[in-house]
């Protein structure tokens, strides 16, 4: 009886929640978790935030350091400025990509992230041991009063500036520009996994220089959603699921490919997307691993500007596969893979 109570309980908050964002109520999200709440702030911020993006870079010229080739230096900076000392070992499965041993005053890192990754958690230590008040200042912006919420965002802005570290705004953008957007080329250039590199497009919305506007989201196969940002104003569902129809999921099946779409959302709207499986963890047969799938998408009118629509039809609107926002708020009745009805209200 209490099992049963609790199921109930869950699915009237979903439907809460679903209703609240299809109304446009103030509050809501606000009984979402903390790490959502967080999430929609970035996106509130289109993905961008600006101070830490030109901290990193006047740190970068700075520090002297050189794309692809960080991780000795920060090291270095580590040990002189913080009296840390950076060791890499083969960790214990399941654990952070670093661990901090207070005692000894040591970050350790696993042995197999690369050199690239292992400068960006190196980075991560630095915001938040010698920039914790320009990240506060940040905090302090988004009106967030509990520890968790805080503690969330202290996390989601450290790693947002060891990306701007480890890839240069203005230098991240002239290459990606200059490649075509060529996701493989970036990471093999800025030293970095192929997810970082779409999570950095993503956030390259600065006013005077403006990236392409990509919407990025990280999903695993049972169709979790562990990281969703947008440099625009395309809507993620966070309440109902998502779409089975999406190529993100299709990535699973073809692990190694860049998988493409043309998408349409039921207001019209396509967008051209592209989707690859990422794992990550340790190397070594039967050996457990981390695997998700990412995707990277914008509005079909900048496709053209992407390496990845070379040779495609992308404008043909025979091309486009019907997608939308997740069963519970999708308005699309004749969808083979409707797997719940649409939520009254719409």
């Amino acid at each position: 009886a209490l099992l049963d109570l609790h199921r109930r309980h869950l699915a009237l908050r979903e439907h809460a929640a679903a209703l609240e964002f299809q109304l446009g109520e103030p509050g809501a999200g606000m009984s979402l978790p903390a790490g959502d709440q967080v999430r929609d702030f970035f996106n509130r911020m289109h993905n961008h935030i600006p101070e830490l993006d030109a901290l990193a870079e006047r740190l970068f010229a700075e520090w002297g350091l050189t794309v692809g080739h960080m991780a000795p230096r920060l090291r270095q900076l580590l040990a002189d400025r913080h009296g840390v000392l950076v060791e890499v070992a083969a960790l214990q499965a399941g654990r952070e990509k670093r661990q901090y041993d207070a005692g000894s005053r040591t970050l350790w890192l696993p042995d197999y992230l690369e050199p690239g990754q292992q400068a960006f958690q190196m980075a991560v230590e630095l915001a938040l041991r010698g920039y914790l008040p320009q990240i506060d200042a940040v905090i302090a912006r988004t009106g967030f009063t509990d520890e968790a919420r805080i503690a969330q965002a202290r996390i989601g802005l450290s790693n947002y500036f060891a990306g701007a570290l480890v890839m240069p705004y203005m230098r991240f953008l002239r290459a990606a520009e200059a490649s075509g957007y060529d996701i493989e080329l970036l990471a093999h250039q800025f030293g970095v996994g192929f997810e970082a590199v779409c999570h950095r497009l993503s956030t390259l919305a600065r006013r005077s220089a403006p990236g392409l506007p990509f919407f990025f989201i990280r999903v695993d196969r049972a169709g979790n959603v562990s990281k969703r940002h947008s440099a625009t104003d395309f809507h993620f569902s966070q309440v109902g699921g998502s779409c089975p129809l999406w190529i993100v999921y299709e990535a699973f099946n073809q692990p190694g490919r860049i998988l493409t779409q043309t998408a349409r959302m039921p207001d019209g709207r396509r967008h051209f997307w592209l989707a690859r499986q990422v794992s990550s963890g340790p190397v070594g047969h039967g050996q457990p691993r981390k695997t998700f799938a990412v995707a990277l998408g914008c509005d079909l009118q900048h496709a053209d500007r992407l390496v990845y629509s070379l040779g495609l039809d992308v404008q043909s609107p025979g091309n486009s596969v019907s997608i939308g926002p997740g069963c519970r708020v999708c308005p699309r009745e004749d969808c083979m893979q409707r797997a719940f009805t649409q939520l009254p209200g719409r």
